[in-house]
């Protein structure tokens, strides 16, 4: 059985949807080390996959107390509750916002940039302390058709005139279906962490151009200014068969289980 925290977020929900024999985790908001390891024995799970996290790098930044709660303690807590489960955290691809070179990346290299990624980044090297057999899944952007949240997929699909996407910009976006699709694999992977999800050899500028016209939208794709890149190399997961469709691909997959099609 799989416990999952975060059942009611944007990747726990789909999660729970898709995966068979899962249990939903009763919220960890400021948990107490007894209550995350009550939760954990009485759950009867021998899988915790943990999601739940403050994942808005700007109200970490404006609250960094709150972020470390969430993002390196509670994490921790659940790793020393843990006692011989599978334990499945996920981590960011923003640990690679401070890297100097454009990338693809590959685990070994990290550099945070903001406070959000230094708490992944910590959290990562802390529970493999405590759980060196954990998997950590350096996620990239998720998105899929979801009113709650704000992503990729919905921003391009409600613009009303026009979006911006640097030219100079490379970084993997994910389906967050795959994402679930992927898990019972994940469970299996050896101990450490992975880059995880989509790969593309395309900027998001023309991702997007690809996209808004494989669609028909009546929208203007404009070129923003230059951003860092976040782009990861995900051979090592997929050595393991942790595979995803390329970014492209992905899009119109989930535009078509949303009811559009492309022209």
């Amino acid at each position: 059985m799989i416990l999952v925290t975060g059942a009611t977020g944007f990747v726990g929900n789909k999660i729970m949807k898709i995966c068979n024999d899962v249990v939903a985790a009763p919220s960890l908001r400021n948990a107490s080390e007894e209550q995350v390891r009550r939760i954990i024995e009485e759950s009867g799970a021998d899988t915790i996959v943990h999601t739940a996290a403050i994942s808005d790098i700007g109200a970490c930044e404006a609250d960094s107390e709150a972020s470390y709660i969430a993002n390196v303690q509670i994490p921790c807590f659940i790793a020393k509750a843990a006692e011989g489960r599978k334990l499945v955290c996920f981590s960011s691809d923003q640990v690679y916002s401070g890297l100097e070179d454009d990338g693809p990346y590959t685990e070994e290299n990290v550099k945070p940039a903001n406070i959000y990624a230094e708490h992944k980044l910590e959290m990562e090297q802390r529970v493999l302390d405590i759980c060196p057999d954990a998997v950590m899944l350096r996620a990239e952007w998720m998105y899929d058709y979801y009113l709650k949240k704000p992503n990729y997929y919905m921003n391009i699909i409600n613009a009303k005139e026009s979006v911006a996407f640097s030219s100079m910009q490379y970084r993997g976006i994910t389906y967050v279906k795959e994402v679930a699709e992927n898990i019972e694999k994940v469970i299996s992977l050896p101990g450490g962490s992975y880059n995880f999800g989509s790969e593309t050899d395309k900027s998001m500028y023309d991702i997007t151009k690809e996209f808004v016209s494989a669609l028909g939208l009546d929208i203007q794709v404009n070129d923003a200014p230059t951003r860092h890149n976040l782009w990861m190399d995900c051979s090592k997961a997929k050595k393991y068969g942790v595979v995803f469709s390329s970014v492209s691909e992905a899009l119109l997959q989930c535009a078509e289980d949303n009811g559009r099609e492309s022209k």
